[in-house]
């Protein structure tokens, strides 16, 4: 294992003004050369002298203006790829004004604009797709974080009296081989519930019990948790324990080989259902990948499994750099694990869903779904801090002339 650079840390977005400032620049251009000339000149060589301006001037001003300091970019910063892409978008647009005879002009150039602007928006996030989650497989050999023991698992608690010891009992011999060897840590978050679940959680010997004041949502919980943690590895799993605590054994190897976060994959191919979810929830969880892939470079099969593990070190900043409470706290880490460039590693899971869950399908996707825009929207504008430079894990470092965007 060797380490890479983490060119995501701090790394600056794009600015969608100045982004969208540049393509009305090159889309007027390409569809007033286009029109203007395809009268003296025909539809063919009008286009392609259209395109051929519109492609120069986009890339000059994307690379000098729009994206000047993005380091998660890749497609203007690959020649060749930016070339590719452009020539096949550059193909359908021609098809389509020239091969579309019965359209004036005006319409045909810019049904072929449409269409070319389409396929160029999913070349581009397809690049980004492999490039982000190539660099997110390769883990890094670096000394581990501090900590008192070896595990510290979190349990955000809602009203969970009538479970929360038989959860901590199951945690306890499901990972015997730390708890054995006194290297586990148990951290129950009761989330401002109205009945006995911390009382109940200290009598079954949870290591620590907190409660927040009100009920704030499993973010909230989870974070809370994390800030309080003492392992070196942290990991965190609902108390209706639907993935069997024992799974966590690989989860921990996987962080401790390297890997910065590891996340449970319910769509892996090796993933086996004990008790299968129902229709709605399956399909809400659906939904919801997909939505998240709108925000997320990484097109992760799974951002809503509950069962994760961090080093302690990357735990406590990404989770410390949160603003989400609820659900969609997740995807907010997903999408700050690839904002910090930090590694990542999916691991197949053993589900057993509960019937007594708490989460509503409709409800709580409806949630989640708001939550994904307040994600994108505090991304864009810079609300997410930069990392100081004392605070990062050990051996990696800040990009030279990374801003907070």
């Amino acid at each position: 294992m060797t380490a890479r650079p983490n060119v995501g840390f701090g790394a600056t977005r794009p600015d969608p003004g100045r982004f969208i400032a540049v393509g009305v620049v090159a889309t007027v251009i390409d569809v007033g050369v286009a029109v203007g000339l395809s009268g003296s000149a025909g539809r063919l060589l009008a286009d392609l002298l259209a395109l051929s301006l519109a492609a120069v001037i986009a890339l000059y001003l994307h690379a000098r203006v729009t994206l000047r300091g993005d380091d998660l970019d890749r497609w203007i910063r690959q020649p060749s790829v930016f070339a590719a892409i452009a020539l096949v978008a550059a193909t359908i647009d021609l098809a389509i004004f020239v091969g579309v005879d019965s359209l004036g002009d005006w319409t045909a150039k810019l049904v072929a604009v449409g269409a070319a602007a389409t396929v160029r928006a999913g070349f581009h996030r397809a690049v980004l797709f492999r490039h982000v989650r190539r660099e997110q497989g390769d883990p890094i050999d670096r000394p581990a974080p501090a900590g008192s023991v070896r595990l510290s698992l979190v349990i955000p608690a809602y009203k969970e009296e009538g479970r929360i010891s038989d959860t901590i009992a199951q945690v306890r011999t499901g990972l015997a081989i730390y708890h054995d060897a006194g290297d586990l840590e148990i951290v129950v978050v009761d989330d401002g519930s109205n009945d006995a679940t911390a009382r109940v959680a200290r009598e079954a010997g949870a290591d620590q019990v907190l409660v927040q004041p009100q009920n704030r949502g499993k973010g909230a919980a989870v974070r809370a948790g994390v800030a309080a943690a003492n392992g070196r590895t942290i990991a965190f799993t609902d108390a209706d324990l639907a993935y069997s605590p024992d799974q966590l054994v690989a989860f921990v190897d996987a962080v401790e080989s390297g890997y910065d976060v590891v996340i449970g994959n319910r769509h892996h191919d090796d993933t086996t259902t004990v008790q299968k979810t129902s229709t709605l929830r399956s399909l809400g969880s659906r939904v919801v990948n997909m939505a998240a892939n709108l925000l997320l470079l990484g097109n992760y099969r799974d951002t809503q499994c509950g069962c994760k593990a961090f080093r302690a070190d990357v735990a406590k900043l990404v989770l410390g750099a949160g603003r989400v409470d609820g659900f969609a706290f997740d995807l907010e880490i997903l999408h700050l694990v690839e904002r910090y460039g930090f590694t990542m590693r999916e691991l197949p899971v053993e589900v057993v869903n509960s019937d007594s869950s708490t989460v509503s399908a409709v409800r709580d996707g409806l949630l989640v779904l708001g939550d994904i825009l307040r994600v994108r929207r505090a991304s864009r504008r810079g609300h997410y801090p930069r990392l100081p430079v004392d605070a990062l894990p050990s051996g990696q470092t800040l990009p030279p002339e990374t801003g907070n965007g």
